[in-house]
This record gives structure tokens, C-alpha cells and sequence, in this order.
């Protein structure tokens, strides 16, 4: 698996090892699952773009 090295505010890293203690996961699960989740509601608002472009597109086409 590779590796990479971020940088944050000290207190958001605190943060985000608080969650991680209280779910029993890693700093590292916690973080990729936020990414994850991110990718994937970035996904569908992009998707439900192209869909609502697409319609304004063919009304105007229409």
C-alpha cells in the first residue's frame, strides 16, 4: 500500500484521532473512508450535473 504524508492543523489531527479512538479504527481507516465518501458524493453531484445540463440542453434544443 502506498504511502503519503499530508500536513494539518495539530488540532484537526487531534480531532480526527478522537473520532478514530471512539469508532475502535485507525487513523488511517478513518481518513480513507473519508475519502471514500467524499469521492463518492463528488461523483453523484457530478452525474446529476450532467443530467440537469443535459436536460437544459435538449429543452433549448428541443
Amino acid at each position: 500500500m502506498a504511502r503519503i504524508l499530508i500536513s494539518m492543523p495539530e488540532k484537526f489531527l487531534n480531532e480526527i484521532d478522537t473520532v478514530a479512538t471512539n469508532e475502535n479504527r485507525t487513523r488511517s481507516e478513518l481518513i480513507r473512508e473519508a475519502l471514500r465518501t467524499y469521492m463518492y458524493r463528488s461523483q453523484i453531484r457530478n452525474n446529476t450535473k450532467a443530467a440537469t445540463n443535459a436536460e437544459l440542453l435538449d429543452a433549448l434544443l428541443g
